[in-house]
């Protein structure tokens, strides 16, 4: 009998999909044929009835399982009579006719969400009714309209929600402080960025010693407190259910949806300066070596004396003599202070091997209307690696704290490279002659030896982004495993519950602990089909996971079938922040490069592939796709173990950190993607007019589904096996794929 999977399609814009496998096994291919009856993220039962060339699965839909009520968005559209909407993600491979009396207030051109009244058949579309008109689509912030409707982001509160909200104090109560520690005396402050409006932790640090004399050991005293959001978002609670539905805030440029309500997040419960506040407090002893001898956790009442920013914290260590410091006289002990105990923790971080691998992160920065100004480096400073550390620190402890106690919790796991990621990271170290490599089982520390062993290399950004793209995702589980990467045994989030619904748990665990009870996850309202069908998959596909080596499977409780649940609910949610984050700078960057159409840029190779090689952009940080059509009248061979395209005849070789010069050819706003072709010494450019033109094809294309060929899904990783090879025609103009890569920088306070 042919194998029978279950899992979740996965269109491709050139009509073509695959079937995600629930049991982790290899997606299945299916071809357009099979994608005529089924939609992206449908759930189907799939048979495997052949394999490639190259052994790839290929497969038959044989029932559709579950169609997730998910919108379409796209734009309206009026062809001979007949109205239909033009998806905006292109993964759905088919326009939805809407009838005629279906559209609403709607008007051609104009953006919507469609509500499907019919699936799409094997010789029929799929019809659909205008639900809501979002906009024009150069309407300011439509980017965000269309991303959050997109990826599903819960972007409105319940009316339940903000009702309770209402009824919350505007300030801290006499009550609310009964059994609290008083920390209004200690001069906590917060320190963030400029353009922070929620703050979750605040730090103060005073320096100790065990002993007396000359035999006194020296040390620190590091406090940590974390918005105490618990204490008025109650279990099960209308506001609860919201935060656990959106699970974190989602940041885009310029806008915040926030997982609680703003009375809360910016208000109630953000760490503001000068007034009493609610906290949870992480109570630190740190020796001279950065090792934390001792720990307690507490709720307080605090009250911040000040609210710093990286950059002034950085001038203030910089200069305790300039103008900043003189500001801030009265604070500016305690910051040198935090500096102490932060190069101490830097000490206990370098003997553990934890992975530091510098990366530029950026950041947009946009004028009134939405529109890009510049795209600049984030640098880091020392301001920002004293308060990781300190954050660190006080995850480390919460982690250790509910492990000691042996109650269930989420951790933040980070496992190591998975075998075949560590195959292909050796032979690439082999290939390219590093001299070091990594073990069989190895440990962050290696990683780290490379990185610092390669640093002055001329491929030094090569090779760490390959050690970067060996390490696995990290996630929230009950249970633990360690964090490969900070090199930690266990490790949670406590630091940020006004923005990670994980933190709000382990909050809720700390304080159980502390006052000697089990705390009991919440009844949060799931579909019950879908909830059981989570919790088989969970036991099934997890149970191993919980067992002792060489016994059998321990069945999952329900409690742990729970807490399992929550961890993939959070885990997931935290991927779709991300993806409608990217999904929202890719089109930013892509409104703006083209208004640079025709332009020459110098840029360096981040990425080699069969179809082509990825360059960023040195002056705007955006990256594109320079097809291999364009690289030249050769062929052009893909080598995995290298990362590298190499053409046959001439020896030219693109790996990543090559440094080229492009002319910015095409810009695809709906398929988020940039084009660029290389321009070599000598060859004279495009002239400014095709600027005006590429815009004219950008809007013909759009109407036409855009046919052309070998195009890259944003935000799907390429499919092509190594040792592939292409013919690269003298003139392709018309064969040129787009890419538009989104930043994926990301402040490490919130990526960790």
């Amino acid at each position: 009998m042919l194998d029978e999977v279950e899992g979740v399609v996965q269109g491709h814009r050139d009509g073509h999909g695959f079937v995600s496998r629930d049991d982790g096994g290899p997606d299945i291919y299916l071809p357009p044929n099979e994608m005529r009856a089924v939609l992206h993220k449908d759930r189907v039962k799939a048979r495997i009835v052949r394999s490639d060339r190259k052994g790839r699965p290929e497969g038959r839909v044989v029932e559709i399982i579950e169609r997730p009520p998910l919108p379409i968005i796209g734009r309206l559209l009026q062809e001979s009579g007949v109205w239909l909407v033009a998806p905006e993600d292109k993964r759905y491979g088919q326009d939805v006719l809407i009838p005629k009396g279906a559209t609403g207030a709607a008007k051609p051109g104009q953006v919507v969400v469609v509500e499907l009244m019919e699936p799409p058949a094997l010789f029929g579309q799929p019809v659909g009714r205008v639900k809501e008109v979002l906009g024009e689509i150069d309407d300011p912030g439509m980017e965000i309209e269309i991303a959050v409707r997109k990826y599903s982001v819960p972007h409105e509160f319940s009316d339940a929600c903000i009702a309770l909200a209402r009824t919350l104090p505007d300030k801290v109560r006499v009550e609310d402080k009964q059994d609290r520690v008083d920390l209004t005396d200690i001069p906590l402050v917060t320190i963030d960025g400029e353009d922070a409006r929620d703050f979750d932790d605040a730090v103060y640090c005073e320096p100790v010693a065990k002993g007396k004399g000359k035999s006194a050991i020296k040390g620190w005293r590091l406090l940590v407190a974390i918005a105490d959001v618990s204490h008025y978002v109650e279990t099960g609670s209308a506001i609860d259910v919201d935060a656990y539905d959106r699970a974190t805030s989602v940041y885009f440029p310029r806008r915040v949806i926030p997982m609680l309500p703003e009375k809360l997040s910016n208000g109630l419960c953000s760490l503001n300066p000068e007034v009493e506040r609610l906290c949870m407090v992480c109570d630190m002893l740190i020796d001279s070596e950065g090792e934390v001898t001792a720990y307690q956790f507490y709720p307080a009442v605090m009250w911040s004396h000040a609210r710093f920013t990286y950059t002034e914290v950085a001038a203030i260590l910089g200069n305790t003599k300039g103008p900043e410091a003189t500001r801030r006289a009265d604070r500016v002990q305690d910051l040198l202070n935090l500096h102490d105990v932060f190069r101490a923790l830097l000490k206990s971080r370098n003997r553990r091997g934890a992975v530091d691998f510098e990366t530029t992160e950026t950041q947009i920065v946009c004028d009134e209307s939405g529109r890009i100004e510049k795209i600049v480096p984030r640098t880091r400073n020392d301001a920002h690696k004293l308060i990781e550390e300190a954050m660190l620190a006080a995850n480390v402890c919460s982690a250790d704290f509910i492990l000691q106690s042996r109650h269930p919790g989420l951790y933040r796991v980070h496992e190591g490279p998975t075998p075949e990621k560590r195959e292909i990271l050796s032979n690439y170290l082999k290939a390219t002659g590093v001299g070091l490599s990594i073990s069989d089982d190895p440990s962050p520390g290696e990683f780290q030896a490379i990185a610092n062993a390669t640093k002055d290399r001329p491929d030094a950004q090569q090779i760490h982004s390959m050690l970067l793209r060996s390490m696995q995702q990290a996630i929230y589980t009950p249970i633990n495993s360690g964090h490969f990467g900070l090199a930690f045994e266990a490790y949670t989030h406590f630091t940020s519950p006004i923005r990670r619904y994980p933190d709000l748990l382990v909050h809720r665990v700390i304080k159980a602990i502390l006052e000697k009870r089990k705390y009991q996850l919440p009844n949060l309202p799931t579909p019950g089909e879908a909830h059981a069908k989570l919790s088989r998959r969970l036991e099934k596909g997890l149970a191993g996971r919980v067992s002792e080596p060489g016994n059998k499977p321990k069945k999952l409780s329900a409690d742990s079938v729970a807490w399992q649940a929550a961890g993939l609910h959070c885990s997931a949610n935290e991927r779709r922040a991300d993806e409608a984050s990217r999904d929202v700078e890719a089109w930013l960057k892509c409104k703006y490069m083209r208004e640079h159409l025709g332009e020459e840029y110098g840029g360096v190779v981040t990425s080699a592939t069969s179809f082509g090689i990825f360059v960023t952009l040195d002056a705007m940080y955006v990256e594109g796709l320079v097809h291999i059509t364009e690289l030249g009248g050769e062929y052009f061979r893909f080598d995995e173990m290298r990362q590298e395209l190499r053409g046959e005849r001439t020896g030219t070789r693109y790996s990543i950190g090559t440094r080229v010069r492009v002319q910015v050819s095409r810009v695809d706003l709906d398929g988020r993607k940039i084009d660029f072709r290389l321009v070599r010494e000598g060859e004279e450019l495009v002239p400014r007019a095709m600027k005006d033109k590429g815009v004219t094809r950008d809007d013909r294309d759009r109407r036409k589904r855009d046919t052309l060929p070998d195009v890259v899904e944003f935000s799907r990783p390429a499919r092509k096996a190594s040792g592939a090879a292409a013919r690269s025609p003298k003139s392709a103009a018309g064969k040129r794929g787009a890419k538009a890569g989104a930043d994926r920088g990301k402040s490490r306070k919130s990526r960790r």
